[in-house]
């Protein structure tokens, strides 16, 4: 494993920020933190159980895509004949296996850029926002479009196309992946253990945050590759228009004209959440209680998706700054503008 290394971002991550480095130290070269600002002596507790670390300027705006290139940008400086590096957040500990699985799948096939495996979430039965969010994370084996924050990336492929695009406050992974495939890389996903994560949310305003966020990425996202062959996000954006803002407005703005007749396309909506509830079944093979839990949440969240989309054209056509939009609580985060 002295050809892998390791970049752990996080702020305020507390124990879950010991478990995170310890899963990986000795396993790999060098594992470097990445702190954004941390009030809880979270550079202390990775400098003294070996990590090196690197503390971000915080008069440039913070994103996760800016802590990983400069967590690599470090790796590379103390290690540089590393081939293979595992991104990681803070709160998440890495499964034993998973980093010699990865190294190995990638230095069999040379064509691969990234590989992923498995996030679950560690407690997902202590909240249904948890378990939404395990779910979310129990994406298909095989090649696919994106990875997530947490993954494997081949060096030499990151480098090329120059690493996160350190301006997005979310999405930043699906669209580093759609560089690399425009380059013709390929991302996998195996059928492996690869990360335990710690979401902690616990109230329906951080859940409607977090989507909120997905939305703002999917504007973003579509907005800088929509238009491409790559069509990033197109049918993703269309959707959340449609069912978060022309849906509604056609049933009321029209129900004085139509005598009421109009409200009933608002039956759409139980009827995409069966449609959801059914799909879930079928190719997840997810229990009844589980499925319909995801499904009233996705409907649910397109109107936030919706809000997150209109928040990023407006700082876009105002020309104001990205902020963060993060879910976690005060308590768990100190949040940076």
């Amino acid at each position: 494993m002295h050809k892998v290394g390791l970049v752990a971002i996080g702020r305020n991550e507390g124990h879950r920020l010991g478990a995170c480095l310890r899963s990986a130290l000795s396993k790999v070269a060098l594992v470097v933190y990445v702190d954004s600002g941390s009030t809880d002596g979270s550079l202390e507790l990775a400098r003294s159980i070996g990590a090196d670390t690197v503390e971000l300027d915080l008069s440039t705006a913070f994103t996760a895509a800016r802590g990983r290139n400069e967590g690599f940008a470090r790796l590379r400086q103390l290690a540089p004949d590393i081939e293979f590096v595992q991104f990681v957040d803070g709160d998440c500990e890495i499964v034993d296996g998973w980093l010699h699985r990865a190294q190995q799948e990638l230095a069999a096939k040379p064509e691969l850029a990234v590989v992923c495996g498995r996030r679950r979430e560690q407690y997902p039965e202590a909240t249904a926002y948890n378990r939404l969010c395990d779910i979310e994370w129990d994406t298909p084996v095989g090649e696919a479009k994106a990875c997530g924050g947490d993954s494997m990336m081949r060096v030499s492929a990151f480098e090329q196309v120059g690493g996160f695009n350190a301006a997005l406050i979310a999405g930043e992974e699906p669209e580093l992946c759609v560089r690399l495939r425009q380059k013709g890389w390929k991302i996998e996903r195996l059928d492996a253990e690869m990360t335990l994560h710690d979401a902690q949310m616990t109230g329906f305003e951080q859940w409607w945050k977090r989507s909120q966020r997905a939305g703002y990425a999917y504007a973003e996202g579509f907005w800088l590759h929509g238009n491409t062959p790559e069509r990033h996000w197109r049918k993703e954006t269309l959707s959340i228009w449609f069912w978060g803002l022309v849906l509604p407005v056609l049933a009321f703005g029209t129900a004085w004209f139509t005598h009421g007749w109009s409200l009933w396309l608002l039956a759409g909506y139980p009827v995409l959440t069966y449609r959801i509830y059914r799909r879930m079944q079928l190719q997840r093979n997810l229990p009844a209680q589980d499925a319909a839990l995801y499904a009233l949440f996705c409907v649910l969240g397109r109107f936030t998706l919706l809000q997150g989309q209109i928040l990023f054209h407006q700082r876009r056509l105002l020309g104001q700054g990205s902020n963060l939009i993060e879910y976690k609580t005060a308590n768990q985060i100190k949040i940076i503008s």
